[in-house]
């Protein structure tokens, strides 16, 4: 058994990174991670609900009508950044605490309406000196809290912050995400592959 047997709709649900560009699209795939999901999981359907800029309390806010409401079998979603970053560029920060408060509502709801989640952790390719230290000191800690939520409901994990950070090692974070966030066309292939070997395993 893996995590896609029998599932038949699958809804990807985040911020920027799964928008790529989607509300554009006459497929409303976008261009990036979910675009390159949706040819490897044929037969099923694929719905991309992010939206840029989102935090986890939007996905509260969205979450019945963006992704309850098409029934899904299987729910992925990658929020968190966004939490981060406007703490830096619009002084208006979301605590740890709020952060997985909101996300172990999201994770509640989604397990009552009968469906089941694949969590992805947020994460930063440093570019910047700034990134580097004190985003990374604001978004380890969410990332922990990803990682606890994922084993209290039993949901896989993507370790995207940690893999992608390995690489970044080599090619040099700018080859993965020109601004340490928005991925390259080679960082959505990395997305693609990791969130393929975590739900095929």
């Amino acid at each position: 058994m893996t995590l896609l047997d029998d599932v038949h709709t699958v809804v990807f649900f985040g911020d920027s990174i799964t928008d790529a560009g989607r509300r554009e699209d006459p497929d409303q795939l976008g261009n990036g991670y979910v675009r390159l999901l949706a040819g490897e999981l044929a037969g099923r359907t694929v719905i991309n609900s992010g939206i840029s800029g989102n935090r986890v309390v939007d996905l509260q806010a969205r979450l019945d009508a963006d992704v309850l409401a098409h029934q899904p079998d299987l729910v992925s979603i990658m929020i968190g950044i966004n939490d981060t970053w406007r703490k830096f560029d619009s002084d208006d920060p979301t605590s740890t605490e709020a952060y997985e408060t909101g996300y172990r509502d999201l994770l509640v709801r989604i397990a009552a309406a009968g469906s089941r989640a694949i969590l992805l952790e947020p994460f930063v390719l440093p570019v910047t000196e700034e990134q580097a230290t004190a985003w990374r000191e604001d978004l380890d800690p969410k990332i922990d809290a990803v990682r606890s939520l994922a084993a209290e409901f039993g949901a896989p994990l993507v370790p995207l912050d940690v893999e992608l950070n390995k690489l970044a090692a080599q090619t040099g974070s700018a080859a993965l995400a020109g601004d340490g966030v928005h991925p390259s066309e080679q960082g959505h292939a990395e997305i693609t592959r990791l969130w393929l070997e975590v739900a095929q395993a």
